[in-house]
């Protein structure tokens, strides 16, 4: 009988995507700082204000840099957990869907930080982020309900 679980070498994989997460959300940390500068949103300051959108174009390109990281922190525990829970039974499907959703990040981060918040979807951003998404989901379900079985 065996005790524990048995990671398969291709688990490597997985957690080099996840590993990847930790420079998408350096870069858009970047990205945030260099907005809020130009914009000239002092902290603690979330977003810039109504006020201050309406008479800086920088401050409303600052809010939209601000979504795409903050929408991305929102969703980043689910890609994450799912990925590596994934990655127990089908690694290469887990960090190909894991890579698609980091990918879509970047496209998605490019397109909204410009200020024009209907480009955060250029080239299928949004979609294909969101299919990746529903992948991990339900990769990494598929994933507890064959190791429950194995029990």
């Amino acid at each position: 009988m065996s005790s524990g679980i048995v990671l398969p070498k291709e688990f490597v994989y997985p957690v080099a995507t996840a590993v990847s997460t930790f420079y998408l959300l350096v870069w858009q940390t970047v990205k945030v700082g260099r907005a809020r500068g130009a914009a000239k949103v002092e902290y603690p300051q979330v977003y810039a204000e109504k006020s201050e959108v309406a008479a800086n174009q920088a401050a409303y390109a600052f809010n939209c840099t601000q979504r795409a990281h903050q929408n991305t922190l929102e969703v980043l525990p689910v890609v994450l957990t799912g990925t590596l829970v994934s990655g127990l039974k089908y690694p290469i499907a887990a960090a190909t869907l894991g890579g698609m959703w980091i990918l879509s990040r970047v496209i998605y981060t490019i397109g909204y930080s410009t200020g024009d918040p209907k480009k955060r979807n250029m080239l299928g951003a949004g979609p294909i982020g969101a299919l990746s998404l529903m992948g991990i989901v339900g990769l990494s379900t598929a994933s507890v309900v064959s190791l429950l079985k194995a029990l």
